[in-house]
């Protein structure tokens, strides 16, 4: 009998009710439209275990968590989700398993989960592996069986690898998004031809060779009306073709299934399948690949400075902008492009590029303004003495650890290194004192920045502004440089430390 304060009344007076919840999972969905499934004799031998404790106050919650057709190796199982939010809104007082490796087959994820319980006061009980996570005994077992339980998961990995590997060196399909070209006869596990496809493929073979250039061509097919490869899933789901991009293209033009062959690793060997593209055609695409692959890295190692790079984006689509340059009548130009632009063709973006040397000058325009600002600097030297205070106690604090170290410490040497230590940091102190940092000191640090900067190499001038500048957006009508909040302060310390540099160094 029971009270409503989830009070079990028993022969020896009142016992605290136990709220069991019982969790069950199988790997696959075989069986489960089964009236009597391993779902089922999984609960039913967690129901009679519980019902065993019934004297201690354990009780089986109705609630069904059942995970079908999932994985014990991830964590994303919809049962599981609901078991442990459950937990943490203190629904659950003990979680009853058929046996551990249902819960999880992850060494890892299972130390989350028990985690969780042992946050929340929740015990762990397995029917057929008898354990009480309370004790360390108990833990002791638990880590030993998930850890054969993670041999095992992995045993079964590298038996499937293996077997893959074995069927692609006897040139078999196994598995995997179909491609354009290919439909998949699922019952004999092999890649047939579609004609229609195949057709499109070997053309956007031809017309590469022709454009010789992968923007250009994924405009085409859009405007043609072309797809990416449609098809659907072995449980129905409809996975519609996509607009092209270059990055499709390059898949689709290094893909060796199209010569009829399968790669493994590093090895290439002859495919069961039927090739759609003649082999000449696909060799010149890879020739022309790899010159524009050298233009393009050629392009990279230039040295054009790229002073916003990482920091400028496109108003348009929220994209980052990189750095670009062409060369006319021996003059290099210099331009930030949006990178969506570059992969899904010029006329998809608005702002497609912009003068490297204009945003950058608005940019700098703007960081001269923040330096003027005496609001700014007067916070920005609240903050500097804020830190120097608090470095200042520090080394009052290893001061005072370092004096009394000093009458117990035996070995001359460690004395010597105590005073010595004591000394500098008496020096140091005494100085930070007698010179706090004033406005005027951050305010001419800042006034110097134009001699500075002309001292500094890209790669430094590049960090200044980054320092201070959080993003600047890019849009038809102009641009936005938004500030980092803290940038100010962090510009004076990366000036004041370089100029100490210089100056140990002179």
């Amino acid at each position: 009998m029971k009270n409503g304060n989830g009070i079990t009344k028993n022969g020896n007076g009142l016992q605290p009710k136990i709220r069991c919840a019982i969790y069950t999972r199988k790997s696959t969905e075989e069986g489960l439209d089964q009236e009597f499934n391993s779902l089922d004799a999984q609960r039913e031998a967690a129901e009679s275990f519980i019902a065993s404790q019934r004297s201690e106050g354990w009780v089986a919650l109705t609630q069904r968590y059942d995970d079908g057709g999932f994985s014990g190796g991830t964590m994303e199982r919809p049962a599981l989700k609901r078991l442990l939010q459950d937990i943490e809104e203190r629904r659950i007082d003990c979680v009853v398993v058929y046996k551990v490796d249902r819960l999880s087959r992850s060494l890892l994820d299972f130390t989350k989960i028990v985690e969780t319980f042992e946050r929340q006061g929740v015990t762990f009980v397995s029917v057929t592996q008898a354990f009480n996570t309370t004790t360390s005994m108990g833990r002791l077992t638990l880590n030993i069986l998930l850890s054969f339980a993670q041999f095992e998961r992995e045993i079964i990995g590298e038996r499937i690898r293996d077997k893959m590997a074995a069927a692609k060196r006897k040139g078999k399909y196994t598995g995997g998004m179909p491609i354009l070209g290919y439909d998949v006869d699922r019952v004999a596990k092999k890649l047939i031809v579609n004609p229609e496809e195949a057709k499109l493929v070997r053309n956007i073979f031809k017309r590469f060779v022709q454009l010789q250039s992968a923007t250009s061509l994924s405009r085409e097919l859009n405007e043609k009306g072309h797809r990416t490869k449609s098809w659907t899933t072995m449980k129905g789901v409809v996975r519609a073709g996509q607009p092209w991009h270059k990055m499709h293209l390059y898949r689709l033009f290094n893909n060796r299934i199209y010569v009829g062959e399968i790669v493994h690793m590093d090895n290439v060997y002859q495919g069961e399948h039927e090739a759609i593209v003649p082999r000449d055609l696909f060799n010149k695409v890879q020739d022309i690949l790899e010159e524009n692959c050298k233009v393009r890295g050629n392009n990279a190692r230039a040295k054009t400075p790229a002073l916003l790079k990482g920091l400028i984006k496109c108003g348009h689509c929220g994209g980052s902008m990189g750095p670009s340059f062409t060369k006319k009548n021996g003059k290099t130009y210099r331009y930030y492009v949006c990178i969506q632009a570059t992969k899904k063709g010029w006329d998809t973006c608005p702002v497609k590029n912009v003068a490297a040397g204009e945003i950058e000058g608005a940019v700098m325009a703007q960081m001269r303004a923040v330096f003027q600002s005496p609001e700014l600097i007067a916070e920005t030297c609240r903050i500097a003495r804020q830190k120097e205070s608090e470095e200042i106690e520090r080394l009052k604090n290893e001061r005072f650890d370092l004096a009394g170290e000093l009458p117990t410490a035996s070995n001359p040497l460690r004395q010597r290194d105590i005073n010595e230590r004591i000394a500098e940091i008496d020096t140091t102190v005494a100085a930070m004192q007698a010179n706090p940092l004033s406005e005027q000191q951050v305010a001419n640090t800042l006034n110097n920045l134009d001699a500075v900067w002309d001292e500094l190499f890209p790669a430094e001038q590049s960090r200044i502004v980054s320092l201070l500048v959080e993003r600047v957006v890019v849009s038809e009508t102009g641009a936005e440089v938004i500030m980092r909040s803290d940038g100010l302060h962090s510009l004076v310390d990366e000036l004041d430390s370089r100029e100490e540099r210089i100056g140990a160094d002179g």
